[in-house]
């Protein structure tokens, strides 16, 4: 029997703050939970919606190793661009936090000394690489070596990138750490694990028993890892980079970051709700729901509830809907290799068309298997739905009240067989949209809403009033009367899925007042409203603009094939000691920024380990100015000064021409000391 819940705490996982947010976070995660969550606003239902950065673990290490910053740099850093690009796309979060929090470190730490005084951890003792040189313990991700597979020299010591194994540090031939270049060491060190393996009895019982309406993706998962059995796991690391372990025997050590983050929607809520939080988190009458992708599966349907239940007094999660992966034209999205549409390039390159990616997205949600992502869909979508059916049936229904009634509602009628049928179309359109909300069915929920414009469609285009206004004058108005009141529907139920026309189509009706309750009803526009000015809700997106982002794809993609590209054919020879003449040395970019009035420049502030220089280059069409920063870059030492654009500039940055004609910085494999010479 389906319990009846006083509120709702909705999560939607933690974006690391290594980088921005692409189209596969969002069809995953984002724009499922808050289409839910606007549901529920919209039936006035008690819900809290927090999220925030991930901001501790070895990934926001290593981005703040390669720029030459600190770990806080970032975070600040992308906390920023992150919170921006949710808040441009309309993800109405009622709190977006971060891990770096005071509250998140009182919280995290509570909940270790809680777990630990109780005797919920198990202390363990391993052996783990060490850096003698840099003084520290190595993450898998700082060890670099031989692959034992495929022998590739790059591989790291939790996987190889190239054969796509999994590796653990002690598998790698002649491993040596990123860190300083030194060989590693295998020294023993003490963490503290949480003990699955003593949780699974009832883990088994309350998913497998209990939670059997549990999307098939995410069940599946969970029972694979119970069938296979839990094992301890670490929940402490050696790493300056995080929330202390809270205990006197831990110096040097923190929490780990799967630990600490889920942590975080609890802290977040402490944040938004300080005298009350507990309601949301401790309350058996509150339903709590995760929105994840569903890499991390495990850890919100085991990992997290076993650490909840170990402290006692905290609710369970009642579903975890979690999303399987959304690819990008038939290739898997990666970061490392810029395979993504990323939000904050999308909201500049089609300013005002939000809600056209989350129709797409959301009409294409890997809601039970992988799924796929094109610019053409992108625009076959936009086109021929959104603004040949929804937009079209909207904009004839007010242009023609406003052409014959002065933008007046009509009065209804006397209804004809047709009008009856049609009304009995769309009166059950909120029960049928409810059910399938209510069963986190996203894209089968968008589809009966689109239903709903196609009746709208098809019966203006059927009852012709163009026409019939003619020959009877009267029958026109009951026909634009139910128009309109099918408009208004729409207004309403596209709210969760389309906010941003949705709220623009209630000024066009000049419809102030509305609920989910009204969803269904015939009389939410009275005879003799007054509209409000009628504009296009949507536009044709035009073949040259699809073309230009596909374009844009295309050359990421052959950049990324020129490294294995063959090189090109050799110039002319020279002499050793003509290449002994330049003086080629490695620089750390302090500052980069476009010169002003020009398209082309991009002006650097070097370390050159010399007292600093500047230098220019023509490679503003293939970089933003802040991706440079904290990068080490070849650079021409001994060239003449040159005045550019009133501005001299002092050597000549190193390049790589890749296939499509763009320019890719040279740079140095490992960190090494402004100023070191090429040889």
């Amino acid at each position: 029997m389906e319990k009846n819940f006083k509120r709702t705490m909705v999560t939607a996982a933690l974006p690391y703050a290594n980088g921005g947010i692409h189209i596969g976070h969002l069809a995953g995660v984002y724009v499922p939970a808050d289409i839910y969550v606007r549901y529920l606003r919209l039936k006035h239902q008690d819900v809290c919606f927090v999220c925030g950065t991930d901001e501790h673990g070895v990934p926001v290490t290593i981005r703040a190793r390669k720029e030459n910053c600190t770990p806080r740099d970032v975070v600040d850093k992308y906390y920023g661009l992150i919170k921006k690009s949710f808040e441009d796309f309309g993800i109405e979060f009622d709190y977006f936090g971060r891990t770096t929090s005071d509250t998140q470190r009182d919280t995290a730490s509570h909940f270790f000394k809680t777990i630990y005084e109780k005797g919920g951890f198990v202390e363990q003792e391993s052996e783990q690489y060490y850096d003698e040189e840099a003084k520290t313990f190595l993450a898998d991700r700082y060890i670099v070596g031989e692959c034992p597979h495929c022998h590739n020299q790059g591989a790291y010591g939790d996987q190889c990138e190239k054969c796509g194994s999994a590796l653990s540090p002690t598998e790698l031939i002649n491993p040596h750490s990123t860190v300083s270049g030194s060989k590693p060491v295998l020294r023993k060190t003490k963490h503290w694990y949480l003990p699955l393996d003593q949780h699974q009895p009832w883990l088994e019982k309350w998913i497998l028993e209990d939670h059997k309406e549990w999307r098939s993706n995410v069940y599946g998962q969970c029972k694979s890892w119970l069938d296979t059995g839990l094992k301890p796991r670490a929940v402490s690391r050696d790493l300056d980079w995080g929330i202390p372990v809270p205990v006197a025997e831990a110096e040097g050590k923190v929490l780990y970051v799967w630990f600490d983050a889920p942590i975080g929607y609890i802290s977040n809520t402490r944040d938004l709700h300080p005298t009350d939080w507990e309601k949301w988190w401790k309350d058996p009458e509150t339903r709590l729901i995760h929105f994840i992708g569903k890499d991390n599966i495990v850890f919100h349907c085991i990992v997290f509830p076993a650490m909840l239940k170990a402290m006692g007094d905290y609710i369970l999660p009642d579903n975890v809907p979690a999303n399987e992966f959304l690819n990008l034209e038939d290739d898997k999205i990666s970061t490392s290799k810029n395979w993504a549409v990323w939000l904050h390039e999308y909201n500049a390159d089609f300013p005002g068309k939000q809600d056209v990616l989350r129709y797409v997205l959301t009409a294409n949600a890997p809601e039970t298997k992988d799924n796929n992502f094109t610019w053409k869909d992108f625009q076959a979508r936009n086109n021929n739905e959104l603004v040949a059916v929804y937009g079209n049936f909207v904009n004839r229904a007010l242009v023609l009240t406003q052409k014959y009634y002065d933008g007046i509602v009509p009065a209804l009628g006397e209804l004809t067989d047709y009008d009856r049928q049609t009304i009995s179309e769309f009166r059950d359109v909120k029960a049928r949209v409810e059910s399938l909300l209510d069963k986190f069915h996203f894209r089968d929920a968008q589809k009966e809403a689109m239903d709903l414009a196609r009746i709208g469609n098809k019966y203006l285009a059927e009852s012709e009033p163009w026409k019939v206004v003619k020959t009877d004058p009267e029958r026109v108005k009951t026909i634009l009367h139910l128009s309109l009141q099918l408009v208004a529907n729409l207004s309403i139920a596209f709210e969760p899925f389309l906010p941003f026309s949705s709220r623009r189509l209630r000024e066009m009706l000049n419809l102030t007042a509305f609920s989910w309750e009204d969803l269904g009803r015939t009389d939410l526009l009275g005879e003799g409203h007054q509209l409000g000015q009628a504009a296009l809700l949507f536009e044709k997106i035009e073949d040259s603009v699809v073309e230009a982002q596909v374009q844009k794809l295309l050359d990421t993609k052959k950049a990324n094939e020129a490294a294995e590209a063959h090189p090109a054919p050799v110039g002319e020879p020279c002499s050793i000691d003509d290449f002994a003449r330049l003086d080629i040395r490695v620089g750390t970019v302090l500052a980069c920024e476009k010169v002003a009035k020009s398209n082309k420049l991009l002006q650097f502030k070097i370390d050159d380990g010399l007292g600093g220089r500047t230098i220019l280059s023509g490679i503003a069409q293939h970089y933003q100015p802040e991706d440079l920063v904290g990068k080490q870059v070849c650079f021409i030492a001994n060239l003449p000064a040159r005045k550019m654009m009133g501005i001299e500039s002092q050597g000549m940055i190193l390049s790589a021409v890749a296939p499509d004609g763009s320019l890719k910085v040279t740079t140095v494999e490992q960190p090494v000391k402004p100023g070191s010479q090429v040889q």
